[in-house]
């Protein structure tokens, strides 16, 4: 995320790998004629869709990204639509950025646009929540005002195109599946989404009440996700809020900053996010 991850970047970058093409075995095959599926798409977001952090070291990795990455450990919603139609191989671009947040959103939809893609991806709002203090977090009025702007854009320039818009997973989940956790916390120590988790290990109620706030504000901008894709139109589906439902565990974010998805923790993305037949 913007507010930390360059910082992060100077201090480990000496360890960056190449992220390599994944073993990991695939879903079966989508059926149905491939010309139900798109031939192009476009993943517009923050550093969660970008793939950062999930090849390893502090970098983005867009080939891990649970939207348009090749990896075979993930498989994507691109590889699962290559799958169906060959047609889209080579046409999916990855427009999102680490550190944005809801305001980015309405240049990513701009490349989309140029791009002229058939089907858009869309998970924003972690950075809007993970401000320095609970209080700095967007409010969810210019939050939903934001995301009705990317939203916009992309009806009007791609209004054939099909949105897919990803609720905002489970923060607060994540602290309390790793506050225990020594690693976990010298790495949130370092300034990672303080305003959820600096302090990760206090009792104090001050503090519970903040994460708890920053809990509530996540459920909010879900909401308005929800009802920003509901006015959108047909052509916008909302994932009912199936990527915040997951319960995962440590295993599923990597184990450099223990906040990032892992390659595990994208390919559980891509599943329970990938919208299946493309018939809307």
């Amino acid at each position: 995320m913007r507010r930390w991850h360059v910082i992060a970047l100077a201090l480990l970058g000496v360890f960056a790998l190449a992220c390599e093409e994944g073993t990991g075995a695939a879903d079966p095959k989508p059926t149905g004629s491939s010309k139900s599926y798109p031939s192009s798409m476009a993943a517009l977001g923050d550093s969660i869709t970008a793939g950062f952090a999930s090849c390893f070291a502090l970098i983005a990795c867009e080939r891990r990204s649970w939207s348009t990455g090749s990896d075979a450990a993930v498989d994507s919603h691109y590889r699962r639509i290559r799958d169906a139609n060959a047609a889209i191989k080579g046409k999916a671009y990855n427009y999102a950025d680490s550190g944005a947040e809801a305001a980015d959103l309405a240049g990513q939809a701009n490349k989309a646009v140029a791009a002229k893609v058939q089907y858009v991806t869309v998970l924003i709002g972690a950075n809007d929540a993970c401000a320095a203090t609970a209080e700095g977090m967007t409010p969810v009025a210019t939050f939903r005002k934001r995301v009705d702007a990317g939203l916009a854009r992309l009806k009007r320039g791609l209004p054939k195109a099909r949105v897919l818009v990803v609720s905002i997973p489970d923060l607060y989940r994540l602290w309390e599946v790793g506050h225990e956790d020594a690693k976990a916390v010298r790495a949130w120590n370092g300034g990672i989404c303080p305003s959820l988790l600096a302090r990760p290990t206090s009792t104090a109620a001050a503090d519970e009440n903040r994460r708890r706030q920053v809990d509530r504000r996540i459920d909010a901008y879900n909401d308005a996700l929800a009802d920003a894709c509901r006015a959108y139109g047909k052509r916008c589906r909302w994932d009912g809020g199936e990527a915040h439902s997951v319960r995962f565990d440590l295993e599923l974010v990597n184990r450099i900053d223990y906040f990032h998805p892992s390659t595990e923790g994208q390919a559980m993305l891509a599943k329970v996010s990938y919208p299946g037949r493309f018939t809307w």
